[in-house]
């Protein structure tokens, strides 16, 4: 009798034997593992510090504070403006201080000195030494308004003497706040044409 042979697959694998890994499966995953390290490392790692370099070229901008300075308005009124915008400011201010305080002198001579630091701000550079004369004029025009007055002319300007004499203090007050402002903005200004025609080293 004749025995069949059993033939062999003829595929290139045998049974039983697992097919050849890929060559990287082959290498041990090397890389993979490098890269996973690599991976964990930057992920678990400490942040990287800015160098002084990078510290260095970071801009730094002004204060808050000068920013907010510099975004408010700053016209340039001349003398008889300025004399106007504080005449008028004050008596708006007076009759404001009437419907809503009962013409109350000490609210009155508060809202003086702000009046007085705007003033002597926006006067241009060569009307500077007219803050300190029209201040204290604006300061009588507001008193109409406020003022305790009697009958007829003579009463009410009895009445803005008096609150003239009573309000002495915040007249000076003003005045002399005007007046430090001006001279302050007066010596810089001195500075600096004595620096532009100072001749270069």
């Amino acid at each position: 009798m004749e025995q069949h042979r059993t033939r062999t697959p003829h595929d290139g694998t045998r049974r039983g034997v697992p097919p050849p890994l890929p060559p990287q499966a082959a290498r041990g995953g090397g890389g993979a593992g490098r890269t996973g390290s690599s991976s964990a490392a930057r992920a678990g790692g400490p942040p990287r510090r800015p160098t002084a370099s990078a510290a260095a070229v970071r801009p730094t901008g002004p204060p808050p504070i000068v920013q907010a300075v510099r975004r408010m308005p700053n016209p340039r009124l001349t003398g008889l403006g300025g004399g106007l915008f504080c005449g008028a400011l004050m008596f708006a201010l007076g009759c404001l201080d009437q419907l809503l305080f009962g013409a109350s002198l000490t609210v009155y001579g508060v809202l003086f000195l702000p009046v007085c630091v705007v003033t002597a701000v926006w006067i241009r550079r060569g009307d500077l030494l007219t803050a300190p004369i029209v201040v204290p004029i604006a300061f009588a025009v507001g008193l109409l308004p406020v003022a305790e007055s009697g009958q007829g002319i003579s009463g009410r300007l009895m009445g803005l003497f008096t609150a003239l004499a009573t309000q002495a203090g915040w007249l000076y007050g003003g005045t002399l706040v005007a007046g430090s402002i001006a001279t302050v903005r007066k010596i810089r200004l001195m500075n600096r044409r004595s620096t532009r025609n100072r001749p270069p080293v």
